[in-house]
């Protein structure tokens, strides 16, 4: 059975760091191309960051230089470093992932249930 279990959330003051993990059970994510999502209250689910298989990595905007996405895959985990917290990350965040070597596609096949993270001023 596929399972993606996100922990790491918490609540920290604006400029500080929280370091994500999603452990994953049921496959290998050696061959998977996989992701961070997020999604504040009334907002869309927006994505995060991404990491190939090979390990090239892509940002949003807004947290580009801020949080670096990694992976293990001998632990078969992901991890999300985030430093310099803005209360505008707050947000759920949800690591997801897709079989496919070398690149990402658009569409994700498993989702965790996610991890709360709040920034406060």
């Amino acid at each position: 059975q596929v399972q993606l279990v996100e922990s790491g959330g918490d609540s920290v003051q604006a400029g500080g760091s929280l370091r994500l993990s999603c452990a994953a059970s049921g496959f290998s994510i050696r061959n998977y191309c996989m992701g961070w999502f997020r999604q504040a209250p009334g907002k869309e689910r927006e994505e995060v960051a991404r990491i190939t298989s090979d390990s090239n990595t892509g940002y949003a905007g807004s947290v580009k230089g801020r949080f670096t996405i990694s992976r293990d895959n001998a632990k078969n985990t992901l991890y999300l470093q985030m430093n310099s917290l803005k209360p505008d990350d707050t947000a759920m965040y949800y690591c997801a992932a897709v079989r496919r070597v070398n690149s990402c596609p658009s569409n994700f096949a498993y989702w965790g249930q996610g991890t709360q993270v709040t920034v406060s001023l």
